[in-house]
């Protein structure tokens, strides 16, 4: 296959990625026994169990925990299911233990959010989601993970028969359609809670990893002679070819 000189990602973003290759893989050295999927799915696993045990210690039984224990445990059912039927690759690398304990402490951040909608730590007067908003947050999480789990899919057998560029299907408009879809449905937990703290945990993620991950794959695949035509027609995450 006819490739170019790929383009080399900016300089922050290669060292941000350093930095982060070195906490979730390589932190303290020593051997590597640990896949990092192991502890991705031992997190979607959990993430059930920790709501119910919020609901159960916060003695709170409300519509707007049960609604957010079914859709954040589901998606880590359905995670969990994604990795037995069609496994990414890169999740099997192995870690150190330091790397898997950090990688674990980072995924936890994304429990705060439903600490702060099921404890009492905001106060009693804080505002309950509405039944509109939590419609709207299963929506919005719906499509969210059907959008990430159809991407991963196509493009794990896609890349499987015929490596090279995806321009079709679920990347036909979008170039980074499994990370939109993870974001739409992060966004539906933050839009649940009403408060701020959620959001800065998602930009921390979204900018510093999601962000810095689609820049390092942008780069690798700008080799392929069809990328800047691709480019040109496509965003990045946002499909602005169906508003032209």
């Amino acid at each position: 296959m006819a490739t170019v000189k790929k383009q080399d990602a900016p300089h922050w973003v290669r060292t941000i990625n350093a930095f982060n290759t070195y906490i979730t893989q390589d932190l303290f050295g020593g051997p590597k026994l640990v896949k990092m999927a192991w502890v991705i799915n031992l997190h979607k696993f959990l993430i059930v169990f920790v709501v119910a045990l919020l609901m159960i210690r916060f003695n709170n039984n409300s519509t707007a925990a049960w609604v957010y224990m079914a859709l954040h445990g589901i998606y880590g059912i359905c995670w969990l299911l994604k990795h037995v039927v069609f496994r990414d690759p890169k999740w099997e690398v192995r870690v150190t233990f330091g790397g898997a304990a950090a990688t674990f402490i980072l995924l936890a951040t994304y429990w705060v959010a439903p600490y702060l909608l099921i404890s009492d730590v905001l106060g009693p007067n804080r505002p309950a989601p509405s039944n509109g908003l939590m419609a709207f947050c299963i929506a919005l999480f719906t499509v969210g993970l059907m959008t990430m789990v159809a991407a991963d899919c196509q493009k794990q057998f896609t890349l499987k028969y015929r490596r090279g560029l995806i321009t079709e299907g679920m990347f036909r408009y979008v170039r980074h359609p499994n990370y939109l879809g993870e974001m739409m449905l992060y966004a539906s937990y933050a839009l649940m809670v009403q408060h701020w703290i959620p959001w800065v945990i998602l930009v921390y993620w979204w900018t510093t990893l999601f962000l810095v991950n689609i820049l390092m794959i942008e780069s690798s695949i700008s080799r392929y002679p069809e990328w800047e035509t691709y480019k040109a027609r496509t965003g990045m995450l946002v499909p602005w070819r169906f508003f032209s």
